[in-house]
């Protein structure tokens, strides 16, 4: 395995090829499987890599218990006044469309993969022969669960929205210890929607020589142009929430892509990945060809032989037939070997 290269499938994941786009389905589904296909199918007909579900009950996440500790009481939120359990109720994937919804998506020639959200999520997706684990934002900090990912040899996409780099250093060091090499650490900020502002993406190659793994951006910014962007500060791995319409509803639909933009993002984010090259300087390639509309110097009055060529017989014009323009003092004052025409472009044979 090439240490630069995160293999997924049979997708490889580095800076040599085209950054691998996830469209994360999340709860966007509505609780309706044939919303769910049609999700995939569109994703697929966007050209995105891969699709995403998320793998929890309400149960496995939290306790149904009225208590403020577990409602959403922060009024800026999408899910103000929310109790948690409820939410992820809503919002969570039936364990019985896991397999139908990867095979739609393998049929589509796309992958499919989940974020775990405890240890039974696991063991449920092995049964599945999911070919890697998501570890969210919220779950960074819980070792126990990257450990048991780490264990089935599968690689990791961890997301580090609020993590320090103490917390992110313990989950890499985490997922090493116990058998996984292939890891993706993804830049997020952890706000629903995100801003522009707090992106920060400038972390994204701090993160990569931190830590040595791949990296790339989970975002929640309306819009493509953060997720381009990251693509030129070395992200490989792009991951956006996406729905068939926002209009539609649901609890993920504010921050989500709709068709249209992730045919955009997997276009332009590859675009970008495709204009990053090399250091280079001069013409090469295809642009020896616009050499000649360079400027040179060009005859502009005809001169008779041995008469001394003057500034008022010499133009710099285009194209670039003639002599170079940082030769102008060395033509002028020559004397011409031969007539010189109005409109040939200069070289040495024509002085003496």
């Amino acid at each position: 395995m090439n240490p630069d290269t995160v293999q997924i499938a049979d997708r490889a994941i580095g800076p040599a090829c085209p950054p691998f786009v996830i469209a994360e389905m999340s709860g966007n589904h509505n609780q309706s499987l044939e919303r769910a296909f049609e999700i995939v199918d569109a994703a697929a007909a966007a050209g995105a890599h891969a699709i995403k579900l998320q793998t929890y009950t309400a149960d496995t996440m939290t306790l149904d218990v009225d208590r403020d500790e577990f409602r959403i009481l922060d009024s800026g939120s999408l899910w103000h006044g929310r109790h948690l359990h409820e939410l992820y109720e809503e919002a969570h994937t039936p364990w019985d469309w896991h397999s139908p919804i990867f095979e739609r998506a393998q049929q589509r020639g796309m992958i499919a993969f989940s974020s775990p959200f405890d240890e039974s999520a696991i063991e449920f997706l092995e049964s599945l022969n999911a070919p890697a684990y998501k570890i969210a934002s919220f779950e960074l900090t819980d070792l126990r669960l990257i450990a048991t990912a780490a264990r089935t040899g599968k690689p990791l996409v961890m997301s580090t929205g609020m993590a320090s780099l103490a917390e992110i250093q313990h989950a890499v060091d985490c997922a090493r210890q116990h058998g996984c090499q292939q890891i993706v650490l993804l830049k997020c900020t952890s706000t629903y929607p995100a801003t522009p502002e707090s992106t920060n993406l400038r972390t994204i190659p701090h993160l990569r020589d931190c830590f040595q793994t791949q990296v790339g951006l989970s975002d929640h910014t309306a819009g493509v142009g953060a997720a381009v962007a990251a693509v030129a500060l070395g992200a490989t791995v792009i991951e956006k929430h996406f729905t068939l319409s926002r209009a539609d509803g649901g609890v993920d639909s504010a921050f989500s892509l709709e068709p249209d933009e992730l045919k955009a993002l997997v276009v332009e984010s590859e675009r970008a990945w495709q204009a990053m090259g090399e250091i280079q300087y001069g013409a090469t390639g295809d642009q020896q060809k616009s050499l000649m509309f360079r400027r040179s110097i060009f005859i502009s009055a005809d001169v008779a032989a041995g008469e001394v060529v003057q500034p008022s017989h010499i133009r710099i014009i285009r194209p670039g037939h003639g002599l170079a323009p940082s030769l102008w003092d060395r033509v002028c004052g020559r004397t011409a070997s031969r007539d010189l025409k109005r409109g040939e472009p200069t070289d040495w044979d024509m002085f003496v």
